[in-house]
């Protein structure tokens, strides 16, 4: 695997497109975001996110079928990429080696 590093937005996207599970589009996943996190993000944050990261082949995308509901338009689908999900378990096992290395007496105020 190369040596690719996630930004703090890359990552959450990543994540909530393993959460969606089949069914990450951008708005599912900006709806996603703001529900978990009650955070604000744009369509075009989320859309620029999503294209550097399959850019970086950490996620792959199809476009779904028509639908009636959006006037025929089909939807851009994101999955996970087997490389995705290899560097969100190293960025999970990083982090955890990092909080478990924080002595109990640190939060004690």
């Amino acid at each position: 695997m190369n040596k690719a590093t996630l930004g703090e937005f890359e990552e959450i996207v990543l994540l909530v497109v393993a959460i969606l599970n089949g069914d990450a589009y951008s708005v599912a996943i900006i709806s996603e975001i703001e529900e978990r996190l009650d955070r604000n993000v744009s369509l075009g944050a989320v859309q620029t996110v999503l294209k550097r990261l399959e850019k970086k082949g950490l996620l792959k995308s199809d476009l779904g079928d028509a639908t009636n509901e959006r006037g025929g338009k089909r939807k851009r689908l994101y999955e996970i990429t087997a490389e995705g999900q290899e560097l969100l378990d190293l960025t999970k096992a990083q982090r955890n080696s990092l909080w478990n290395a924080i002595p109990k007496l640190s939060f004690n105020f």
